[in-house]
């Protein structure tokens, strides 16, 4: 499905040509403990950040979803075309210290967090480098916080906490040990993820069949009632 056209797409805020504060992802500090990472705040500016949430597309359910099958806007469009482009590819690059220029890439869409999510994981094995844009206003309480993990079964052995504030950018290296997760939360958490991935057919279909397993759990687990 393409941008909506039932949106209201004729409002054309005065938005920057360039949504995205790459300059601002270039001087943040890489963090090398307990992996590699990065926090942005202030990656978008609070005027790009309405006007993506207002064009954001109308996800009814829970669980990272492919933004493409659902209703959005003109705006939301434009950021992630930006988001997915050669200058941030390249930023990235650059601060992990990888080489992206033969990664594709995949963009799932959150608007809501159930009982079921927050597990800690490392990503799947296909992805190099992950990226996560938040947008809620304001956030209270350690639950839908993203954790920073040292370990992979202690929600609680964290070396940081990131709460999803609007505007902010989260981007990790993956590797067999990036776990992360986040303490039970259950209403909206608004996010954007994009990771680049490892150039194979191979690793195209292993992400493909890892996401359907962890719907099918999800499913499981939620009609047995151990949420």
């Amino acid at each position: 499905m393409n941008s909506a056209t039932n949106l209201a797409t004729s409002r054309q805020p005065e938005l920057p040509e360039n949504l995205l504060n790459i300059d601002k992802l270039a001087a943040a500090t890489l963090q090398r403990e307990p992996y590699d990472y990065l926090v942005v705040p202030g990656f978008l500016d609070q005027q790009v950040v309405d006007a993506v949430n207002a064009d954001y597309p109308l996800i009814p359910s829970a669980g990272n979803k492919d933004y493409e099958s659902y209703e959005r806007g003109p705006v939301f469009d434009a950021f992630i075309e930006q988001l997915t482009s050669p200058a941030m590819r390249d930023a990235l690059a650059d601060k992990f210290g990888v080489d992206l220029t033969a990664s594709t890439t995949t963009v799932t869409v959150r608007t809501f967090s159930e009982l079921s999510d927050g597990n800690i994981h490392t990503d799947h094995w296909s992805k190099v480098v992950t990226v996560l844009v938040y947008f809620n206003d304001g956030w209270e309480g350690d639950g839908g916080q993203l954790r920073i993990l040292r370990s992979k079964d202690d929600i609680e052995d964290y070396a940081a906490q990131i709460p999803p504030m609007s505007g902010s950018l989260m981007a990790f290296r993956r590797c067999d040990h990036s776990f992360h997760g986040y303490v039970r939360y259950q209403g909206p958490r608004r996010m954007v993820q994009m990771s680049w991935n490892r150039p194979s057919r191979m690793a195209f279909v292993s992400q493909k069949i890892s996401r359907l397993g962890t719907r099918l759990m999800k499913l499981v687990t939620r009609g047995s009632g151990r949420v």
